[in-house]
């Protein structure tokens, strides 16, 4: 890491400035939506429709952008092929074949003469949640910090973590990561606490012009507690509470409390 220098948070080099960046790009692409894949229909495709509506219109790609080039009528038959998003490919029993949004098909009957449902696509993306991403500002002792992490979910309720942090005091910069096992016992929920413990590195850059100071680099443990809130689409809101131990000796160790709140987007 390089040395602090005076900003907000100084001037960010090396990996955690790697880490800002391929972050930003990350952001862009999950706001753009370029990462979020096709995906098959939630029915099987043999399963047929019945048009209860005047009409449906049906357009040739899945976006409003796309024209109408043709329309099922009422009391006809459709079948359900592939689901993009909240779109979905049908065919007619005449061989026409076409997109359709989900609030059209909504409307529809299934044979057994009841109103079809969908599930919610983005409420399953949150379920089955792999890869988090995130950024996170708050407060180490009484100066301002600044985090970022990744976690990767290994089953429902565990994952790892990995984080890189700064803290630019006002007589020291502080810079540090650790590795952490979380656990989440309530991932399905909305608002889900969670905690955990993990080992890192500490090093500590006091301002040059103090006298006899030295760096500190340090082995480092800490103690999370914390919730997330999902807030939409793939963005989460989360907070949380850290007891840092940096052991400065054999004989020494000081002891850090940190609070942060930011926003982390998963995939």
């Amino acid at each position: 890491m390089k040395h602090l220098v005076a900003g907000p948070f100084g001037r960010i080099g090396g990996v955690f400035g790697q880490v800002v960046r391929l972050l930003a790009l990350a952001c862009a692409l999950v706001l753009a939506g370029s990462i979020t894949p096709a995906r098959a229909a939630d029915d099987a495709v043999t399963e047929r429709l019945h048009v209860a509506d005047p009409y449906l219109e049906m357009r040739t790609g899945p976006g409003r952008g796309y024209p109408v080039f043709f329309v099922v009528a009422r009391h006809e038959w459709i079948e359900i092929e592939l689901r993009f998003t909240d779109w979905f490919k049908v065919r007619t029993e005449g061989g026409k074949q076409g997109w359709v949004h989900r609030r059209q098909l909504e409307t529809t009957l299934t044979e057994a003469g009841g109103q079809k449902t969908f599930r919610d696509i983005l409420l399953d993306d949150y379920l089955t949640r792999r890869v988090q991403l995130g950024a996170a500002w708050g407060r180490f002792k009484s100066e301002p910090m600044l985090k970022l992490y990744t976690s990767y979910r290994f089953s429902d309720t565990l994952s790892a973590e990995a984080t890189l942090g700064q803290v630019q005091g006002v007589f020291s910069g502080t810079d540090f990561w650790h590795v952490d096992v979380m656990a989440e016992p309530w991932s399905d929920r909305r608002l889900s606490p969670f905690f955990g413990i993990g080992v890192g590195r500490f090093k500590n850059f006091p301002n040059l012009s103090l006298v006899g100071a030295t760096v500190t680099d340090a082995k480092l443990a800490n103690a999370t507690l914390g919730a997330r809130y999902y807030l939409t689409d793939r963005f989460v809101l989360r907070v949380d509470y850290t007891l840092y131990t940096a052991f400065l000796s054999d004989s020494r160790s000081a002891e850090y409390k940190a609070f942060t709140a930011g926003l982390s987007f998963f995939f």
